[in-house]
């Protein structure tokens, strides 16, 4: 992900998701964090970094693996720290993968679409504007309150495609 050639569509979908300098993210995140009121504590903030390096969706045990050395590294702190990446919008679950992937928006709405490769499993997610507002409108117009939307397109990225 992050290095492949930008194709000129018509339809300017804003993509890649995955933020590229990951220091200047950690700062990002931090202050999101902070104006939230809340810390990005030093797990919160490795877990964060891991997600941001791996070049796929990671599972909690992968991280988890990573994490050795970190002192309170268990499968409790790490899902904790996940949930509350989740919650202030940092990251994203792919339900289907069971991995977790960092998202490069920060305080952008909780609704984000991946598309998964079927043949090399890479996760990409597509920033679509105008597909959560229709999304918003008719779930509204069913009267239902949206509060999150992960959907989950798969087959074949670009690179497994050429």
């Amino acid at each position: 992900m992050g290095h492949m050639s930008e194709s000129h569509s018509h339809i300017h979908a804003n993509r890649p998701c995955s933020p590229t300098d990951v220091e200047t993210f950690l700062e990002e995140a931090e202050q999101l964090t902070a104006q939230r009121g809340q810390k990005l504590t030093r797990i919160r903030r490795k877990v964060l970094q891991l997600l941001l390096e791996s070049p796929e969706p990671a599972k909690a045990y992968d991280l988890l693996n990573k994490l050795d050395g970190e002192g309170a590294a268990k499968p409790p702190t790490v899902y904790r720290a996940l949930d509350f990446l989740q919650d202030v919008g940092l990251a994203h679950k792919i339900e289907s993968l069971n991995a977790y992937v960092a998202c490069g928006h920060t305080g952008h709405s909780h609704s984000a679409i991946f598309l998964i490769c079927n043949d090399c499993g890479s996760a990409e997610e597509l920033h679509t504007v105008e597909t959560a507002a229709a999304l918003r409108a008719e779930t509204e117009a069913a009267g239902f309150a949206l509060e999150q939307a992960i959907i989950e397109a798969r087959g074949v990225c670009r690179d497994c495609a050429s």
